[in-house]
């Protein structure tokens, strides 16, 4: 509320009656004091006032540049965000008026409207501005400033299907330097640092934070270093508060109950960065906290929510503190959670059973019964799971056989030709394994021994687009939305014979994901495909329509032979985990060199079905079906 001074309250009536005294001749034709007004307002935005009288209530004329600057003054924060002034109702009573404005102040996440009143008389013939600080706001007083202060939002968390919360806030130290207060040498205090970090963190950029901490413009400033989880942060903290010139800031983060829990697939919470702020501006504050990958950066707007925003009078009391008087309050929206169809118990089995291995690999799990993604771990910082776009290898076998028993082409009993090499024109010798063969053997034999040659050799019963065909039925290469990116395969099509040949054993320019093939296993296990679901809440947008239901003579019969693989062909060493059913895959990413090649395994057990994908796993003994046993005996 305006504080009025008893001389202002004396003077102001003595400034309006000398006013109307002065202005009593005025033309007929007056325009009225509008015209004076909206060019008032345009000086507000702008600073250029034209031929505007403006006066003080005692009558005092002032210079324009002056009411400039007492407008900026008062203004405080928001003097660079130009309001938008509207003139709103006017009213005359003699030569006085009363002008109604409406503002629209740009605030940080938003707009900022109320209204505010200019008083104008008229005096020697001409309309004058009476200058008031409550022009700019009714409630500001001499020596008032507006400012804002940011409300911070709560980030949505990431909910399993039981409502777990996987991702929620936990304990964090953000570990740093703050230059002026370090004793000795600065290059060695950061190389301290590093060694002290190292049991928990790697520090890859030594000479930069250096070159920072002895920067004299940095002296007053903390600089980070790393943010820790507190339970890092408290391993190699005495290490850490031996050092001089350190700051150790605690706060809560968006985490996962692990470093690797689900990492690639749902993405991490950090710092904005310029390179965000710039791409996206207006959207962002400096100390806003962004999602960067995965689940987290794709539903960002959701998770995030908006900031609020408070705007005050602010003013220097007697003792030097700031008073404060609130005008506008827009509360903070609070970030909406996610909610997937994960399961934490899959998800730890699954991430455990990747653990030992060097190799970048990838585990995707998913329900049989509804489609329902129940693991997607990654021993990679990428998403190889959902995006990888490789060759399937002896996997592929599994949709080579859908095809031939779905049209006809073979029954599990009849003698299918097992050659050491088999010539097919277009490509170089195709070959088993090892270089082995069987022989003539029922075609049963072939698939679970996985027999290259055989495979090859029944490519054209298929035709040049049959097994684009038999893939689509089980979700391959189709429209798929998860409401994340993921690749759903590319079968080949329409290649010559030593294409077909390769395409029927998965090679050739066949590719795939592990997210495709736990699908294809999953199709197989119901009889139908059904598209992986990863998302409750929000639902995907589009997601792709359920496969045709698979003929029981086609699927009983697969069936059986997947289950031979583990009972008496490639996938031996699961057998005495109880009810596995599966196809092993060696897939070469350089032809010709069965040393490049990548390791696979797709199956089930009851009612998951799952993909295990080793980059450069060479052998599925060595390195996919160990990944199987451990996930399995995990669960």
């Amino acid at each position: 509320m305006d504080v009025v001074s008893p001389l202002r309250k004396a003077l102001l009536p003595l400034l309006l009656t000398a006013l109307v005294a002065s202005g009593l001749a005025a033309c007929s034709k007056d325009p009225g004091p509008e015209p004076t007004l909206k060019q008032f307002l345009t000086g507000w935005s702008t600073g250029n006032f034209g031929e505007v009288t403006v006066v003080r209530t005692n009558g005092e004329k002032m210079a324009t540049t002056a009411v400039a600057e007492e407008i900026t003054a008062l203004s405080g924060t928001l003097k660079d965000s130009k309001p938008t002034l509207t003139v709103g109702k006017v009213d005359t009573k003699d030569d006085l008026a009363t002008g109604e404005v409406k503002v629209s102040q740009p605030i940080p996440g938003g707009k900022w409207d109320y209204a505010t009143t200019v008083k104008l008389a008229k005096a020697d013939k001409a309309w004058q501005v009476i200058w008031e600080t409550t022009v700019v706001h009714p409630q500001l007083n001499k020596g008032d400033r507006l400012e804002t202060r940011r409300l911070t939002q709560t980030r949505g968390g990431v909910l399993a299907a039981n409502g777990e919360e996987l991702v929620k806030p936990r304990p964090v130290v953000v570990v740093g330097i703050w230059p002026s207060k370090i004793v000795g040498s600065k290059d060695k205090l950061v190389t301290d640092l590093a060694a002290a970090l190292k049991p928990v963190y790697s520090v890859d950029n030594v000479a930069e934070i250096a070159t920072r901490v002895n920067n004299p413009a940095n002296a007053e400033q903390f600089i980070e270093v790393v943010t820790l989880r507190r339970e890092a942060y408290d391993q190699v903290r005495p290490q850490l508060q031996a050092l001089t010139g350190m700051r150790f800031n605690e706060e809560q983060r968006m985490l996962a109950e692990s470093r690797t829990f689900a990492a690639a697939l749902l993405g991490s919470v950090g710092n904005v960065t310029k390179e965000i702020m710039d791409a996206n501006p207006g959207v962002y504050q400096p100390t806003d906290l962004v999602g960067r990958g995965g689940l987290q950066q794709k539903y960002d707007q959701r998770l995030r929510g908006s900031g609020g925003v408070t705007v005050v009078a602010a003013r220097k009391a007697p003792d030097g503190t700031t008073q404060e008087t609130e005008l506008y309050n827009a509360p903070a929206t609070p970030g909406q959670p996610l909610k997937t169809t994960l399961d934490s118990k899959t998800q730890r089995a699954a991430e455990a059973a990747l653990a030992p291995f060097s190799q970048r690999s990838a585990l995707v799990a998913i329900r049989v019964s509804d489609g329902a993604i129940l693991a997607v771990a990654n021993k990679t910082e990428l998403n190889l799971a959902f995006t990888a776009q490789v060759p399937p290898g002896s996997t592929f076998k599994t949709v080579t056989t859908l095809g031939l028993l779905e049209n006809g082409k073979v029954t599990p009993d009849q003698q299918v030709n097992c050659p050491k090499f088999l010539n097919v024109p277009g490509r170089p010798p195709i070959q088993n394994s090892g270089q082995f063969e069987l022989g003539s053997v029922p075609f049963s034999v072939d698939f679970y021994k996985s027999c290259n040659t055989a495979f090859a050799s029944l490519a054209p019963l298929l035709g040049s687009d049959g097994l684009a065909k038999a893939g689509a039925t089980v979700g391959l290469g189709q429209p798929w939305d998860l409401g994340l990116d993921a690749f759903s395969g590319k079968v080949s099509s329409g290649g010559d014979q030593g294409e077909q040949a390769a395409a029927a054993f998965g090679q050739g320019t066949t590719i795939v994901s592990p997210v495709s093939m736990a699908g294809v296993a999953a199709a197989v296990a119901r009889g139908q495909w059904k598209q992986p679901v990863l998302l409750l809440d929000p639902v995907a947008a589009k997601p792709a329509a359920d496969g045709p239901a698979l003929k029981a003579s086609t699927v009983d019969p697969l069936r059986v032979m997947m289950r031979q693989v583990v009972t008496d062909g490639t996938a031996t060493q699961l057998n005495d985990v109880p009810g596995v059913y599966g196809k092993t895959g060696t897939a070469e990413y350089v032809t010709g060199d069965p040393s490049k090649t990548h390791a696979w395994f797709i199956g089930w057990q009851g009612d998951i079905a799952f993909a295990v994908f080793v980059e450069q796993g060479v052998k599925p003994s060595e390195t996919a079906l160990p990944i199987s046993e451990a996930f399995l005996r995990g669960l």
